[in-house]
């Protein structure tokens, strides 16, 4: 599926849920207004009847739409990581030669490291607005990947199978003689680019738990990795 169609499809399952939304507060407020009308005593005038009938709408409104969030949002959460409605592209024909078939290999690779990284995204970057973006990472025949920032300045990633599973390490690089910084949240990542852009310097990182990771990762030499 191309990218606009893939993004007419995200508008229009979008556009349903919060169809759903709107229908729900309004049923279950036309629903609690009429309760509240019938309940309200014989002996009030109408003013107070449409008064208390209303106020009991608003409530019956709110509840109602509320109780539909708890199914509502993780529907929104879904569309926003992986519709189920994308469709992969097709593989290339069969290659002819062994050269053809690494290159295929090697292409495929690329794209494999770029989808990892971006489906690891979510370890520092909790809102998935911005480095879920798989179509800015740039993968490596290597399985790593590395995420354009600013000139000169990239986000690294890499994975690595550890004790409990596969472990991703997200490393900031620079193209001047700056260590690369291990990151694990956002906020090292903001306070990075602020001091590069106020021509300060970036140290200490706002994240004194990724020390360990950060020299783990100096230990590797990464310090120029796909840094241009």
């Amino acid at each position: 599926m191309t990218t606009t169609l893939r993004e007419k499809a995200n508008s229009v399952a979008n556009t349903m849920i919060e169809g759903v939304s709107m229908t729900s507060a309004l049923l279950g407020g036309a629903a609690s207004a009429y309760l509240g009308y019938q309940l309200v005593p014989v002996a009030w005038s109408d003013g107070a009847h449409i008064a208390f009938a209303g106020a009991v709408a608003v409530v019956g409104a709110v509840a109602i739409d509320g109780l539909a969030e708890l199914v509502l949002a993780p529907l929104r959460r879904l569309m926003r990581r992986s519709p189920a409605s994308v469709t992969r592209a097709a593989a290339p024909a069969p290659a002819d030669t062994l050269d053809e078939a690494l290159a295929q290999v090697a292409t495929a690779t690329e794209a494999d490291s770029a989808h990892r990284a971006a489906s690891a995204a979510f370890h520092i970057d909790e809102g998935d607005n911005f480095l879920r973006d798989e179509d800015r990472w740039r993968g490596y025949e290597d399985g790593e990947a590395s995420f354009y920032l600013a000139p000169g300045v990239v986000l690294h990633h890499r994975a690595e199978m550890g004790k409990y599973g596969r472990q991703h390490h997200f490393t900031l690089l620079t193209g001047d003689a700056e260590q690369p910084v291990a990151i694990t949240g956002m906020e090292q990542i903001r306070h990075h680019l602020a001091a590069r852009a106020a021509s300060l310097p970036a140290a200490p990182a706002t994240n004194g738990d990724a020390d360990g990771d950060q020299d783990a990762v100096q230990d590797d030499n990464v310090s120029g990795l796909h840094a241009a």
